[in-house]
């Protein structure tokens, strides 16, 4: 009897401790202990015992000037580029170094993420991260969807031609009469809908990455693309066959879309979130364009091909 009794106690004891083991393993159900969930904001992580907040932003990784993918870290200008999340490469720009100002001036680590154009906006809802720093004009119609800081940058339209074309020379818009030139420009973007300013226009293909309109041009598929400004200084810099138009401001594309207005991107609604950002803006007065176009001089400077 005393026999049983001991072995009543031991099996008792023995499941009582697989039980205890089993209360203080719940914190790890889901995902485990330490490891952020990428399907949370940053407050959630935050909330979760995470020692510093991390400011996780969205970008192509492939627009330059404003941003771009490289194999190390280094940047001639002794900064450094930043991790691409879930890979082995770099992301830099006047995007990133917008970036790095920010997440520094809030006190958290930064997060690039790396993603196609077409599906940007859908990241953000999805919550894969948090903000959207990627060269995007606000618009009227992405307002409706998206809640956005003031503009980072102010940008300005250009038009780029083959050298050869006869086009070069061209030094006002309505000089494209007559010409019925083709014209394409990067799929998606407020560019697609002043395209048919361009009197005598015909609509070419448009593309995924501007890189791909450049090479439209450069080849001889379009006769012309539309395209900000730094991104098409930045495109000259690697391809000597492309020719920036300077028109006459009078005589010009016109955005009424607003797009010119570079601004960062948060959910509608995550107010906390905007005004955070926001506040560091203020803080570093990041409203002068003169300030803003000497960052974009230099991003354009650093961009791998350019060095």
């Amino acid at each position: 009897m005393m026999k049983r009794k001991i072995i009543s106690t031991m099996i008792a004891a023995a499941m009582a401790a697989v039980l205890a083991a089993g209360c203080g393993s719940s914190k790890a159900a889901g995902t485990s202990a330490g490891v952020k969930d990428s399907s949370k904001t940053t407050a959630e992580q935050s909330s979760e015992g995470a020692s510093k907040k991390v400011l996780r932003v969205g970008m192509e990784c492939a627009y330059a000037p404003f941003n771009w993918t490289q194999e190390t870290d280094e940047v001639a200008n002794d900064d450094k580029a930043v991790p691409i999340y879930g890979t082995n490469y770099y992301a830099y720009g006047y995007d990133v170094m917008m970036a790095k100002k920010i997440a520094d001036g809030l006190g958290w680590d930064l997060e690039v993420h790396k993603v196609e154009w077409d599906s940007i906006g859908m990241g953000l809802d999805s919550k894969e991260y948090d903000c959207i720093i990627a060269g995007m004009g606000k618009t009227n119609e992405r307002e409706q969807a998206y809640d956005f800081t003031e503009p980072y940058y102010y940008r300005d339209i250009c038009i780029t031609v083959k050298k050869g074309s006869g086009l070069e020379d061209i030094k006002k818009l309505s000089d494209f009469k007559g010409k019925d030139i083709t014209v394409t420009t990067q799929l998606g973007t407020a560019w697609v809908d002043l395209l048919d300013q361009i009197p005598d226009v015909q609509l070419g293909a448009n593309y995924a990455t501007t890189a791909e309109c450049f090479m439209a041009v450069s080849n001889g598929a379009a006769d012309a693309c539309v395209i900000d400004l730094p991104t098409s200084q930045s495109a000259a810099l690697t391809n000597d066959d492309l020719v920036l138009l300077d028109l006459d401001e009078r005589d010009t594309i016109e955005d009424p879309t607003g797009s010119t207005n570079v601004c960062i991107a948060v959910r509608k609604g995550d107010t906390e979130l905007k005004d955070s950002i926001q506040g560091v803006m203020d803080q570093i007065s990041w409203n002068d364009k003169a300030k803003m176009d000497e960052m974009m001089g230099e991003a354009i400077k650093l961009q791998p091909a350019a060095n």
